[in-house]
């Protein structure tokens, strides 16, 4: 019976088959659900129409003045000023360029952030399949801890086993106990977390099969895929763009606005004067020092970019440098245990008196410790794979 189970788990942590379509239906329900991305995408939406205000007219203006005059048989006069200011036509065209900019730097913020939340889910998801493979380990040491006490029980009440003996079984069983409860906590701890990432609705999940990792051929081709499509570039390139764009806004913004209206007098007698008002603004004051702020605010973003590909770059590589060293610890591991069966002979001498209870602890804590060692390697590993390729999500 052990020996199944072994092998079970064995190929449970070595077989990477079904899990990919579960943890896909988290992901689907964690983009749905979670607060802080519907959040965004209203936050989105506001700072989109935000952008496109900006290119709006000015309101029209309409001031009537009503004098009355202070010596006799002078009257009554009054006036009635309407008038529109319109920018250069040139200013309205680029600006209008300016917020599309915008709009698509706030788009590619929130997949960053879209991007983020899924590796996170993703990331508890590895290690809930990592929790599930231990507590069926767990819950196998359990039962093999019980048996033992119960058989040495025996033997201490006939005689053939010692107090000693006994004593270091039950607690044997004590740890098991606590490991397994403490596993359990856990489990559930990241259960908790998870629910809180779909936004508190409930989720279960059971797997114990990581989902199938893409291994990159060489590190030049993995830099060649992931970089263009990295989100935080992606982000900032837009956000470059919208700088470059806001230089061209800038640069118009020097050329003269015009006023038109229409303009009305009336003085006593009945008298009325009206006709067209033309006006002329010269930006000498206002558009002072704006076409330097925005040069300089994309070499700044130019500089950011430049030093965001650096750190992603050296991020990467040493990402894929782990994730090579995990995987050669991981196939080394996984060459040792692949026909082990220690823990049957282990029981079957034990019950039989082949080996003494020192022999036995000292054999059994090893083939759990390496076999706890397979299960963390590749924990640490599926979730190595998932930063480097968290560009798909």
């Amino acid at each position: 019976m052990n020996r199944y189970i072994i092998i079970t788990i064995f190929a449970a942590c070595t077989l990477g088959a079904s899990a990919q379509s579960s943890i896909d239906k988290v992901l689907r329900s964690v983009e749905v659900n979670n607060k802080e991305l519907k959040a965004n995408r209203h936050y989105v939406a506001a700072r989109k129409i935000e952008a496109k205000l900006d290119n709006n007219l000015t309101d029209p203006t309409v001031i009537y003045t009503h004098q009355y005059g202070n010596k006799e048989g002078l009257g009554i006069q009054g006036e009635l000023v309407a008038e529109q200011w319109f920018d250069f036509p040139t200013v309205y065209t680029r600006r209008s360029r300016l917020s599309r900019a915008k709009g698509d730097s706030y788009d590619r913020q929130s997949d960053e952030l879209r991007q983020q939340i899924l590796l996170q889910a993703k990331e508890l998801c590895i290690d809930l399949i990592y929790l599930n493979q231990q507590k069926s380990i767990l819950q196998q040491r359990l039962h093999n801890a019980e048996q033992l006490s119960a058989l040495f029980a025996k033997r201490l009440d006939k005689g053939d086993a010692n107090i000693l003996e006994v004593n270091k079984i039950d607690l044997e069983l004590l740890n098991a106990r606590n490991e397994a409860r403490i596993n359990e906590t856990t489990r559930e701890a990241k259960l908790d977390e998870l629910t809180v990432l779909n936004g508190d609705s409930t989720l279960i999940f059971t797997d114990t099969v990581y989902p199938p990792a893409a291994v990159p051929l060489s590190f030049a081709d993995l830099r060649q895929e992931a970089l263009p499509a990295n989100k935080q570039l992606l982000s900032l390139q837009s956000e470059k763009k919208a700088a470059l764009c806001q230089v061209d806004v800038s640069q118009a913004k020097g050329l003269p606005g015009v006023a038109l209206g229409y303009r009305l007098n009336t003085v006593a007698g009945g008298e009325r004067f009206n006709g067209f008002l033309v006006g002329l603004s010269i930006p000498l004051f206002s558009n002072h020092n704006r076409v330097k702020q925005a040069k300089a605010q994309t070499l700044f973003t130019d500089i950011q970019l430049e030093s965001a590909t650096s750190l992603v770059e050296n991020d990467l590589l040493r990402l894929y440098n782990r994730s090579t060293a995990l995987k050669t610890s991981i196939d080394e591991y996984s060459s040792a245990l692949k026909n082990q069966n220690n823990l049957v002979l282990l029981n079957k001498a034990i019950m039989n008196g082949q080996i003494s209870m020192i022999e036995y602890f000292a054999d059994i804590t090893t083939f759990y410790q390496s076999l706890q060692n397979y299960m963390q390697l590749q924990n640490e590993y599926y979730k190595v794979m998932a930063e480097l390729y968290k560009f798909k999500l």
